[in-house]
């Protein structure tokens, strides 16, 4: 078997014990980003798995869009992603 290779770690180990791989990230071609899509991303990048660049080009995201998602989660948890719960944590 052979290991295709990668820069930086094949996988991390988040606070709460779990280990989250490449094989964990969404697929690059997604076009539905689900709230749990949205969060592995984001947490991807905080914990170093892969670059913030490389997930922007990887997702074909804006660094604006990407901002709002780590703000959300960093605000008000994964449940901010969902895009029924927007009108709730929007400021008024």
């Amino acid at each position: 078997m052979y290991l295709k290779r990668v820069d930086g770690p094949r996988a991390v180990t988040l606070p709460d014990g779990t280990v989250m791989t490449r094989a964990d990230l969404p697929a690059p071609d997604t076009r539905r980003w689900v709230a749990s899509r949205k969060a592995a991303v984001v947490r991807a990048v905080a914990h170093g798995l892969i670059a913030q660049q490389e997930a922007l080009e990887r997702y074909s995201l804006s660094q604006e869009e990407f901002d709002q998602w780590r703000a959300a989660i960093e605000t008000h948890g994964e449940a901010a992603l969902q895009v029924t719960s927007i009108q709730k944590f929007r400021q008024p």
